[in-house]
């Protein structure tokens, strides 16, 4: 429910009166006894999903946004208000979306001090790297609940889409400087926790499974970031707490600037390469995602003429965003023709691990994993690590089968590899022996 308090000018007075009489709105007209006195104040309360659109209807009779003042109450009891709920929250008009104005409000009221949202920063970075070192969910997940990243997006999409070129520039610097200092406390610490001997300096990162999920990304990674832009433009723009899709977008960023950092402490130019794709292309995903979703709703910059696109663009407008968007395109395209190589890559790689399997002298073997490092197609390094995990009978031995993968695989990606397989022993319980109970 919101309390609106707008300004309303002697020569509009009439018009706006009948905008809302015709809205079955009940008001408080109040005298304006300021050195504004060319006008009243009118008072009135209105269903939260209702603003925008009486607001949009004063505007169109000339009431402008000198002084109207929007806040939040529990309850209101006038005459019509349960019209006014039964029409806007439960009947055919019912909307969840809020005011131009408010959904401003709100994204500049969720940004935090410098100070707190660097240092969030710093916390949930060190967290982050801490849960993939341990291979913890738990941990990783933590670090998503007090990562602030959802303030400095939201505010970036919003800034564009109202083209408001302060928050634009708010928003976008804070995020891109929020995961540098991610990427850079991710670093130190986990440079710190290697050389400390907190663990063994000759950890293998890549066969953690935390790690493995953000340095080898997919396609996938692709609808994670559109999906997590666009639960944070809902949850801002309607009554779902932002502080739950925060954590969304904390997912599709974090834990990745994290492996990024992790690679640099361990010296793994491929890691840290796949780890900064799968950050660049969901911070690049969040943003259209969250532009989409916001224009969508219907939200534009403030002197917007609706009916006519030509008529509202002009290079002072459209500038900023149009710049925004084509990088956040080129950065999606670019990514997306990486990870497309990477896809097309792990494929040809299981396909053919399988193959060899399907050989009859590996019967009695049961492939349990193929893990491929990021595939840069020669940009950092010319060879591959694959690590093929199967299950075999226990005991029996395979002295062939190492190589076997190794010609394979090179023959089939025209690729070097580095191929190492892991041995699961099979062992036969003996449930597995008797015969049916009876």
């Amino acid at each position: 429910m919101r309390l609106l308090q707008v300004f309303v000018p002697d020569d509009t007075r009439d018009e706006a009166l009948r905008v809302l009489e015709g809205e079955d709105i009940d008001y408080v007209l109040t005298a304006e006894n300021s050195d504004r006195s060319d006008g009243d104040l009118v008072t009135f309360p209105l269903p939260t999903q209702a603003v925008d659109h009486v607001l949009t209807s004063l505007r169109e009779v000339g009431i402008d946004d000198d002084f109207i003042v929007v806040s939040s109450i529990e309850t209101a009891r006038t005459p019509q208000i349960e019209q006014l709920e039964e029409r806007y929250v439960n009947g055919e008009e019912a909307d969840d979306s809020i005011a131009r104005e408010e959904i401003q409000t709100r994204a500049l009221n969720m940004t935090p001090s410098r100070l707190t949202y660097y240092a969030m920063t710093v916390l949930s970075a060190i967290v982050a790297t801490a849960g993939l070192l341990l291979d913890s969910p738990a941990i990783v997940v933590g670090s998503m609940v007090i990562a602030p990243q959802v303030s400095a997006a939201l505010t970036g999409t919003v800034g564009l889409v109202l083209d408001d070129r302060e928050m634009v520039r708010g928003g976008l610097s804070s995020l891109a400087i929020g995961l540098v200092v991610a990427i850079g406390s991710a670093f130190a610490f986990a440079w710190l926790v290697r050389f400390s001997g907190a663990v063994p300096s000759t950890i293998d990162i890549t066969a953690i499974t935390q790690v493995q999920n953000r340095i080898s990304p997919g396609l996938l990674a692709l609808i994670v970031g559109f999906c997590a832009g666009a639960a944070g433009a809902f949850g801002l723009a309607t009554a779902i707490p932002v502080s739950l899709v925060g954590v969304m977008i904390a997912v599709a960023l974090i834990p990745a600037a994290a492996a990024v950092g992790i690679g640099l402490a361990w010296g793994h130019a491929t890691v840290s390469l796949g780890a900064f794709v799968l950050v660049a292309v969901n911070a690049a995903s969040i943003l259209l995602a969250g532009l989409a979703v916001f224009w969508y709703l219907g939200y534009r910059p403030s002197d917007w003429t609706a009916g006519t696109l030509r008529g509202n663009v002009s290079r002072d407008r459209v500038g900023t965003l149009a710049v925004v968007v084509v990088l956040v395109l080129v950065v999606i395209a670019g990514a997306g023709i990486v990870l497309g190589q990477h896809v097309a890559f792990d494929n040809e790689v299981n396909d053919e691990v399988r193959t060899v399997l399907s050989d009859d002298e590996y019967d009695g073997l049961e492939l349990v994993e193929v893990r491929t490092e990021f595939n840069d197609a020669g940009l950092v390094s010319d060879e591959t690590v694959v690590t093929v995990v199967v299950q075999r009978p226990a005991d029996e031995p395979y002295p062939t089968l190492v190589e076997s993968l190794q010609t394979a695989l090179e023959d089939r990606t025209d690729r070097e590899m580095t191929v190492s397989v892991e041995f699961v022993e099979g062992a036969t319980t003996a449930d597995d022996t008797a015969g049916p109970s009876q």
